[in-house]
């Protein structure tokens, strides 16, 4: 068995709808996101698979406060009218996006 390469993303603070990858695609893996938390009250992080509905990853006010929190995903982009992962976050955190992006 082979090993799964991955690709990475960084999204910055306070950005909507933010595509992984150069174009986004139908068959697009996001594997993991890594949240960088800064400020716990604008730590909101949320995905969309195209233009489907935002998907809730991280709340604002996480229990944990400031801190780094990492979100297994581990899903396909299904979405065949706009493809691809989109990444939308607070003002107070950052994310590094791993999976496979096109």
């Amino acid at each position: 068995m082979g090993v799964l390469k991955t690709d990475y993303e960084t999204v910055a603070a306070s950005q909507t709808d933010q595509i992984l990858g150069p174009v986004g695609a139908v068959g697009n893996v996001l594997a993991r996101l890594i949240c960088t938390v800064t400020t716990a009250l604008t730590a909101a992080v949320s995905i969309k698979d195209g233009d489907g509905a935002a998907i809730p990853i991280l709340p604002n006010s996480p229990g944990g406060g400031v801190g780094v929190y990492v979100v297994e995903v581990d899903a396909l982009a299904k979405n065949p009218t706009t493809p691809g992962w989109k990444v939308t976050t607070g003002a107070g955190v950052s994310v590094l996006a791993v999976g496979r992006f096109t």
